[in-house]
């Protein structure tokens, strides 16, 4: 067998756990911590983009959930 078709898999599995592991900026630890206040962040509200929602609308309120969801058939 020709040995770069046996060195191939060997290189896939040490590239894997880099490639596929969060990379966050450097020197930068932005895991929160319990408590803490979130930053504030303005996003549109929907696909029309004339409306934007914040985390100040929220204001007041003790949880929030925010969820992403890309529309069907966009590739995003």
């Amino acid at each position: 067998m020709n040995r770069i078709a046996l060195l191939l898999p060997i290189v896939a599995l040490v590239m894997a756990p880099m490639a596929f592991s969060q990379l966050s900026a450097p020197g930068a630890d932005n895991t929160p911590t319990v408590g803490e206040k979130a930053p504030d962040f303005d996003s549109p509200a929907g696909l029309g983009g004339q409306q934007t929602l914040g985390l100040k609308d929220f204001e007041g309120r003790t949880k929030v959930l925010l969820a992403f969801y890309p529309a069907n058939f966009t590739g995003g």
